[in-house]
């Protein structure tokens, strides 16, 4: 097992994919606080992302708990419990069988496999590692209880099935793999009474997951998917995971579903299966393991196998967390079947079998590099599969968050938008890219707009079109009724809410619903430093609201001490209230500490220095925001200004106001400048 935690080991360094990651775990407010009643209760109630697996999101509380936003440690513990599911197979597989050797190989090639990547290495699919950790632990403790019945042992294996359907309703199919068990290795009758409630845990489950996902949107229209293009997807989908599992190249975070598969393909596909079937149930009696194994991988990868289609994609790697152990189970008993009947051949079978488990390693190690990050996963994805859509717009995602690489990034928006012309998540971004291009608001605002043509209820696409039109003068009142559909879409939209706030707080007579806004988004997430802020910035415009102000300031520094924004916000304040202006240089300085290119702030700490007398700072000042902004007359001016009180600079105050003069032309300062010219002898 050491060398799974080797061929993992990287992750240490990775951090969030943009591909759901966001959605479970980066962005979720839930996650913040940690382990409280509250985040409990959500993590048992929540049917958020069209699943219900309250297990899971319990391990994303401990590890917010645990680690707060370090993404290292909450790899780390995927792969742990990676790592315990091997663990927990070759258990079960040595009490079964009684055979150790094979069992080890078994749990290795598991452990090992390129195919099992996506699971260990994405956050988002904790899922899959979770609920192979109960499956495994539920058969090994069906075992026990098989080898010495007792309530307590039949209660430990549905507790642990209980768990895993908690994890991911896909262990659905477990009690059928109990059946099997009976034919191999138990070599027992089959016997069904005894694993009823297995069954009806299954059966609550399946039906509750279905309406969960139906609900949400989830489950795959019939026109975009009709049954006869979803049955020929299954059929080729068994092949070409079996072809993966035995020559794992190619692997990629998502599969387009094909417009159309070939007749011949599924037919071809479907001769295999029933061949393949056939064979195995044949020699259920002489080599059961075969009809065990193969039913194995047929049963489990039932839900999955898109019959009721979920998501976008055509299949994933990662389905096949659980259903390869049974290609396992064929590949390693049969091979020693095989190798039993010639000795001679034995010790070349296992070096084969070392080979192959080093093979395995090294696959899966180069595999893990590729999702180091979301540049380097989708790039991979678009080398290893065609008119791969939603690689295009992930791929312009992460390339966005990148700077001078916008126009990169829009180019693969374009690419996602000629395969898919209605794709609503490629508007949407493109929409956004568009926004930070100059004179590309308009065009951004048509993009939106299609993106909600073809998705109404885009939560995402309603904030970015209301964070366009409010910069628009003029345009306040549509931005409003987009933040305001966006959070009937989503109330504990979390930004839509700040956003809104901010647009009000600049509405004439909206400063209360703007209080409002920022109260509610501290309401969802008490320690957004942004909410803290702006609520304070809004209560400083209220009468006699300073020291609520002031207050929530200092939240906003409590929960983000290096929050450039806060330290200047309340530096502005402070240096209102008489006797509070060291406290105010203190802030000022502090607030460029953490972002020396804070124009504003030099000129205003340039101010209140000025005001304490103490000239010279205010010259570095002043002249350090004119660095900045050569343009500011304001900061011209006062330079100026303060020059004069300083002998023997006459002349250089002279040419700054001058500066400020042509920069904004003024009375007061045109007759200021004719008496220091006369002074001065010009």
């Amino acid at each position: 097992m050491l060398a799974g935690i080797a061929v993992y080991a990287p992750m240490r360094h990775f951090g969030l994919l943009n591909f759901d990651d966001p959605e479970f775990v980066g962005d979720n407010p839930h996650l913040r606080a940690g382990l409280t009643g509250e985040s409990l209760a959500w993590a048992f109630t929540s049917t958020e992302s069209a699943n219900w697996f309250p297990l899971t999101r319990l391990s994303y509380l401990l590890d917010a708990q645990m680690w707060g936003t370090r993404r290292g440690p909450q790899h780390l513990t995927s792969v742990l419990l990676h790592v315990f599911a091997a663990i927990c197979l070759f258990a079960f597989l040595d009490l079964a069988t009684g055979n150790r050797r094979l069992s080890a190989l078994a749990a290795f090639l598991f452990a090992l496999h390129p195919l099992h990547v996506e699971s260990v290495a994405w956050i988002s699919e904790r899922k899959d590692v979770l609920c192979g950790l109960f499956w495994f632990l539920t058969l090994w403790a069906y075992v026990r209880y098989q080898q010495r019945p007792g309530v307590g042992r039949y209660a430990a294996a549905l507790l642990a099935f209980a768990a895993g359907l908690m994890a991911k309703p896909m262990i659905i199919t477990l009690p059928v793999v109990l059946l099997l068990l009976d034919i191999w290795p138990l070599r027992r009758r089959v016997t069904v009474r005894e694993k009823l409630p297995f069954f009806a845990l299954s059966a609550v489950t399946a039906v509750t997951t279905y309406l969960v996902q139906e609900h949400s949107g989830a489950v795959g229209a019939f026109a975009n998917y009709p049954p006869g293009l979803r049955l020929e997807n299954a059929l080729v989908s068994y092949v070409v995971y079996l072809g993966k599992m035995w020559w794992p190249s190619g692997l990629a975070v998502f599969y387009p579903y094909p417009r159309e598969i070939p007749a011949w393909h599924a037919g071809l596909a479907a001769l295999g299966l029933t061949t393949v079937s056939f064979f195995a149930l044949r020699s259920r009696s002489s080599r059961p393991y075969l009809a065990a194994g193969w039913l194995w991988y047929v049963v489990t990868l039932l839900p999955v196998i898109g019959l009721v289609q979920v998501g976008a994609q055509a299949r994933a790697d990662r389905y096949l967390y659980v259903p390869m152990v049974g290609l396992a189970i064929v590949l390693v008993w049969g091979a020693d079947d095989l190798l039993r009947g010639a000795p001679r051949v034995r010790p070349a079978g296992a070096v084969a079998a070392v080979i192959a488990c080093l093979l395995c390693a090294v696959t899966a190690a180069a595999q893990v590099e590729h999702w180091r990050d979301s540049e380097s996963l989708f790039r991979h994805a678009l080398a290893v599969t065609r008119e791969n859509y939603l690689a295009h717009n992930n791929l312009g995602a992460a390339l966005a968050g990148q700077p001078g690489r916008l126009a990169e990034a829009i180019d693969h928006y374009q690419a996602a938008l000629r395969i898919w012309p209605d794709y609503p998540d490629a508007h949407n971004n493109l929409g956004s890219a568009l926004a930070q291009t100059p004179g590309g608001l308009p065009r951004a605002i048509a993009e939106f707009e299609a993106a909600l043509r073809e998705r109404p209820e885009f939560a995402e696409a309603h904030f970015n079109l209301a964070n366009t039109l409010a910069q628009i003068r003029g345009r306040e009142a549509d931005a409003i009724a987009q933040y305001r559909e966006a959070l009937r879409i989503r109330p504990d939209y979390l930004a839509a809410h700040i956003n809104l706030g901010a647009v009000l707080l600049r509405t004439p007579g909206r400063l209360p619903d703007a209080i409002a806004e920022y109260r509610t988004a501290l309401q969802l997430d008490p320690r957004s430093a942004e909410a803290h802020n702006n609520l304070g910035s809004a209560l400083a415009l209220t009468s006699g609201g300073l020291r609520e102000a002031i207050a929530e300031f200092q939240a906003a520094l409590a929960d983000d001490p290096g929050y450039p924004r806060a330290h200047y916000n309340l530096a502005n304040v402070l240096a209102g209230i008489p006797g509070r202006r060291p406290e105010a240089i203190a802030e000022y300085q502090a607030c460029l500490r953490a972002d020396p290119a804070y124009a504003d702030a030099h000129y205003n700490l340039a101010v209140t220095l000025g005001e304490a007398g103490r000239t010279q700072e205010a010259v570095a000042e002043y002249e350090a925001a004119l660095r900045l902004q050569p343009d500011s007359a304001r900061a011209h001016y006062n330079l100026g200004v303060i020059l004069l009180k300083l002998g023997g600079r006459l002349p250089e105050a002279l040419t700054h106001l001058e500066t400020a003069l042509r920069i904004a032309p003024n009375p007061d300062v045109q007759r200021l400048v004719d008496r220091l010219r006369v002074s001065a002898g010009r």
